[in-house]
């Protein structure tokens, strides 16, 4: 059963912008762990994939706030949900933290997400469902 859906959109431009602005205090901001290092190592590489990196994980985090119900207000932190993406398959998979984990693992809820990004834009969907418990 659906529980809640949520999308979002990037301007890359304007993170590209806050991200000059505010250096790499900004990305640690947003940014859990295990993404961080992903993104210096996107960015070292080439500025322009460290910033979609990280305006693809924006997106999509905000896209789950949206389907999660709660906006950014606790327990939902930007560092406590993750989207990394499958070792193996490359799919993109939110993995979460802390007060949030147990938050959402009390509702019996799982988290589907899609990532894409051009240029100038990232986008991401997610969806929120409800399963049965022990599923």
């Amino acid at each position: 059963m659906v529980y809640g859906i949520g999308t979002d959109v990037c301007d890359l431009r304007r993170l590209a912008a806050a991200l000059s602005r505010r250096g790499e205090r900004f990305a640690e901001r947003l940014l859990g762990p295990a993404e961080i290092s992903v993104f210096r190592a996107r960015r070292q590489a080439h500025e322009a994939r460290g910033v979609a990196y990280l305006g693809s994980r924006f997106s999509a985090k905000e896209a789950f706030a949206k389907a999660i119900g709660l906006g950014l207000r606790p327990p939902m932190r930007w560092q406590d949900c993750e989207v990394l993406n499958n070792a193996t398959t490359g799919q993109p998979a939110i993995h979460l933290h802390g007060e949030l984990a147990a938050w959402f693992a009390v509702r019996c809820l799982r988290a589907h997400v899609s990532l894409s990004d051009e240029t100038d834009c990232a986008v991401s969907f997610v969806v929120v469902e409800r399963i049965a418990e022990g599923e």
